[in-house]
């Protein structure tokens, strides 16, 4: 065996088994295969991670974006849900009070019709009354003045037939 090469090993990192012949060509095999690698697959691996990152970070945006108009558009669509049935509401609500209106509308025209009516009605049973106490009293004036030419025996002139039979129908009246 060579006692050089014992001698630089038992000194510094020879005294662990390192061979600095060997750990030079491996440094230097390092740096090459590192400095290929970087150029021809480093920097595109880089591109496409960062690519890949840039895309990652942009459908995020998108997607919070689109959260945000969702949530956006939902409470849109609640407030105007709100607004619609608030609406509605009314619209029921006026529709029944205009028909209790026109209810209530209807039933004073009738009772206004049904009272024209019986007032009417009530005038013609006066008039028919009144009509028909004249003619009785006509009827009765006439039976009268024949019952008192029967009992006389002579035609009496109206005016004394008036005189006699208004004081026998005040008679009766009182």
């Amino acid at each position: 065996m060579n006692t050089t090469y014992f001698a630089d090993q038992s000194s510094g990192l020879g005294a662990f088994g390192v061979n600095f012949q060997a750990l030079i060509i491996q440094m230097l095999t390092f740096l090459i295969v590192y400095l290929v690698l970087r150029k021809y697959a480093f920097k595109p691996i880089l591109k496409v991670l960062k690519e890949r990152r840039d895309t990652i970070e942009a459908g995020l945006k998108l997607g919070a974006e689109m959260q945000k108009k969702n949530d956006e558009l939902n409470a849109k669509t609640e407030e105007l849900l709100h607004k619609a049935q608030k609406d509605a509401d009314k619209l029921i609500s006026d529709s029944r009070d205009e028909a209790k209106a026109i209810v209530s509308e209807s039933e004073e025209a009738a009772k206004a019709k049904a009272e024209g009516i019986l007032n009417d009605a009530n005038r013609t049973i006066e008039q028919n009354t009144l009509k028909a106490k004249k003619k009785l009293e006509k009827e009765l004036v006439g039976l009268i003045s024949e019952a008192t030419e029967a009992l006389v025996g002579e035609k009496i002139d109206s005016e004394k037939d008036s005189k006699i039979i208004d004081g026998i129908l005040k008679g009766k009246e009182a």
